[in-house]
């Protein structure tokens, strides 16, 4: 076999037409193998090349005849010392840290450990087993791909409206998919969940991890796995178990690419949840896969008085170095490669305060944000971070800087109090409906800074939020010991299922009020999947390991659970149509318009404005949330103001029925009762006053009355019922249609 001296650029395995260019970095290396399989299994290598070029650390060789579709993997060698760091160990294959794409799963055995596993010296004595079989290969990708004319759909924060799925979960159990494509990537950009998702009004897809991944070792030999994916190993490569059968040697690149293609002419954002904090490689007991045979002392954070231990601030037993040039380099290459390569549109950023520890304390302003803020193609997409990591300081809602959105734990918690029935809670509840300007305004950002969310993949769903006190986590394995113990839940009086009709009822209730809530708030709001269709996992609030039924979204829907996605599908709807619900900018609080009425203003019952005494009264549970129309903050294309109507939020979290006051408005219209979560029926408003049911929530529009005929109605509007139209199920009924501006005759 030829082999050429190669260049250091660009990292991994990089095929240009007429070969490929190999190249690794590591500092601390006294020699690199290039290894070549010819199978997934192999347990020897077809040819060992001895990398003899070495460029500012970098190691590297062009191979001529090396074609796409190759399989390799590396070993390193060096210092095998773990009290200095160095945890070389030439016998282990290791993965590319920068491959496109990874052949297999891991298969476990003792072998994978760069230690011998059970020997007295723990961790300190070189394991010489050889462990090619059970190592994963990296694969030679050939990067082509007919794009066309694909185009990112750059939805506006304020009108972007979040899915979080999981890519297996959401397809398993749909009836209408492909049962050849049930799980995959083509499966989850399949006909049926494209409509479901036009259907709620989604417009941004937010996946659970799906870098290729390591299964713990742990929970491979009780026959669990690490379902939602992590504990990444490959920065740069799509997960191979989301592939289709077939996908062999870089195959699931080209179908993840297909994916991203479909969602994207269908209008959909892809947004990726990315672990970069650590790796599935673990402590100081775990497996040699990557990094940790790579350069250990360079990728990993280590204990500054005992590097033979890893400093750890996600709970997982590692954190990357953030502190080393080429793991920011490695971190910032895979984010671009996703961007511009596979044409994904954001990121979400698990436990995002470890990328920011500089040192050891969380630095707001540290090296990874000013190196995004400036890049040209990361500071162009979506920025969602986790604000929250287990280390000192680890809670920071509020402190990333200007460009980034952040999960609002806090908005989760206050909602959960307000619908599970605690007291004192209307003064926050305000804060957290207006958009949170008290956590975000002061770093100069928006509303859509907030990503609001009830429920997400960790945690209740949210059926099992209203139907649970006590976590049910035994399937796991672990004495129902993990998972949170604090979940705000309540189950209105029975543990679990019950055929307690007045239970049902009030559980059912909370749920149309929390998902009515979330769209109403300003903000982003995000959806986790199946919760539209009341998703049960039997009280488990952390299945992580559960890839089974118990996780999967069940598509087959009682008669309540249609009413459920039907209810969903209106109020996104509503959101979409009527511009005060998705401001960009906060309130102020002052007047606006010609009508000189301040832009929010919040209610008593009596229609009478809140004061600072009833702002702290414990047991206050009624509150008006009232948008003059002309507080809508968008422009269209030629920056001319986009009016909206008034808006009067009615919520009564106290058990007794509230009589509040329609409160004088001086335009001309009526009041028109849009959303109930009591009945859910919609019509216009007889009289000065509205009954709100304890416990329950309204939403009423005052407006022109729109009858036949489709004058008045907005090119945004019938875009949102064409897609709450798809296959024939929009909920949207025909006076419904009417209140969004869209003909048809109001009752």
């Amino acid at each position: 076999m030829r082999i050429w001296p190669g260049q250091p650029f660009p990292l991994g395995a990089t095929w240009d037409g007429a070969g490929v260019n190999f190249a690794l970095f590591s500092e601390n290396a006294t020699g690199v193998d290039l290894c070549l399989f010819d199978a997934p299994g192999d347990a020897r290598e077809r040819v060992r090349i001895p990398l003899r070029e070495r460029s500012d650390q970098v190691w590297h060789c062009y191979l001529p005849d090396v074609r796409p579709g190759q399989l390799y993997g590396y070993r390193v060698h060096g210092p095998y010392a773990p009290e200095q760091g160095h945890r070389f160990n030439a016998a282990k294959l290791l993965i590319d840290p920068y491959a496109k794409a990874v052949s297999n799963t891991i298969g476990w055995s003792d072998a994978l450990f760069a230690y011998k596993v059970g020997g007295p010296k723990e961790d300190l004595e070189p394991n010489p087993q050889e462990d090619a079989s059970g190592t994963p290969k990296s694969v030679v990708i050939d990067s082509a791909f007919t794009w066309e004319d694909d185009r990112p759909p750059r939805t506006p924060w304020n009108r972007t409206v979040i899915y979080e799925a999981h890519v297996k979960g959401m397809t398993m159990q749909h009836p209408d998919v492909d049962p050849a494509l049930r799980g995959t990537y083509l499966g989850l950009a399949s006909e049926p969940i494209v409509e479901h998702l036009l259907s709620l009004g989604v417009t941004a897809l937010e996946l659970l991890p799906v870098h290729h991944f390591v299964v713990d070792r742990h929970l491979a030999e009780r026959g669990l796995t690490n379902y939602w994916g992590y504990n990444s190993i490959a920065f740069f490569a799509p997960d191979i178990r989301y592939a289709t059968e077939e996908a062999r040697y870089g195959q699931q690149v080209y179908e993840f690419k297909t994916m991203v293609k479909k969602l994207h002419a269908a209008g959909i954002e892809v947004i990726l949840d990315v672990v970069y904090n650590h790796t599935g490689e673990g402590n100081h007991m775990g497996p040699t896969l990557s990094l940790r045979g790579v350069d250990n002392r360079a990728y990993y954070r280590l204990m500054p008085d005992n590097p033979r231990y890893y400093m750890d601030f996600t709970g997982t037993g590692n954190s990357l170095n953030m502190m080393h040039p080429r793991t920011i380099q490695l971190i910032m290459d895979s984010l671009r490669y996703w961007v511009t390569e596979m044409h994904v549109d954001g990121f979400r950023f698990d436990l995002a305060p470890v990328l920011a520890r500089e040192l050891y304390d969380v630095n707001r302003l540290s090296a990874f944000f000013d190196i995004i803020h400036q890049d040209p193609v990361l500071s162009r997409v979506k920025l969602i971070a986790e604000p929250w990591d287990i280390g000192p300081g680890g809670y920071q809602v509020g402190n990333f800087p200007v460009g980034w959105a952040e999960w609002n734990g806090k908005y989760r918690d206050c909602m959960r109090r307000l619908w599970r029935g605690d007291r004192g809670v209307v003064g926050e509840v305000a804060s957290r409906l207006s958009g949170s300007s008290d956590i975000y305004a002061w770093s100069d950002r928006a509303a859509y800074a907030s990503v609001n969310f009830v429920t997400a993949h960790d945690g209740y769903t949210l059926r099992d939020l209203v139907s649970y006190e006590r976590k049910h986590n035994d399937a796991n394995g672990e004495g129902n010991r993990d998972g949170h113990d604090d979940n705000l839940s309540r189950n209105w009086g029975v543990e679990g299922e019950t055929d307690d009709a007045a239970v049902i009822d009030r559980r059912r209730r909370a749920m149309r009020n929390m998902l009515a809530t979330l769209a109403f708030s300003q903000g982003v709001p995000m959806l986790s999947h199946g919760d539209e269709l009341g998703r049960t996992q039997r009280g488990n609030n952390n299945a992580y390991a559960q890839d089974n039924a118990l996780s999967w979204v069940d598509w087959s829907l009682e008669p309540w659970q249609r009413e459920l996605l039907d209810f969903t599908r209106r109020v996104i709807a509503l959101r979409h149509v009527h511009p005060v619900l998705r401001r960009r900018s906060f309130f102020r609080g002052r007047p606006v318009g010609a009508a000189g009425v301040k832009d929010l203003t919040w209610l008593r019952p009596d229609a009478a404005e809140m004061t600072d005494r009833d702002w702290h009264d414990p047991d206050r549970r009624a509150l008006g949330m009232l948008i003059h129309g002309e507080a809508a903050d968008e422009t269209d294309e030629r920056g001319r103001p986009v009016k909206g109507d008034t808006m009067l939020l009615l919520i009564n979290a106290g058990f007794d029925a509230e009589a509040f006051t329609l409160p004088t408005v001086a335009s001309p219209g009526v009041w028109t009762k849009l959303i109930d979560t009591v009945d859910g029926q919609v019509a216009t408003v007889d009289g000065a006053a509205v009954t709100v049911e304890g416990f329950s929530l309204m939403l009423l529009r005052h407006g022109v009355e729109r009858r036949m005929g489709w004058t008045g109605a907005t090119a945004e509007g019938a875009a949102i019922v064409n897609a709450a139209t798809v296959g024939g199920a929009s909920g949207l009924a025909a006076a419904e249609l009417s209140l969004l501006g869209l003909g048809s005759v109001l009752p």
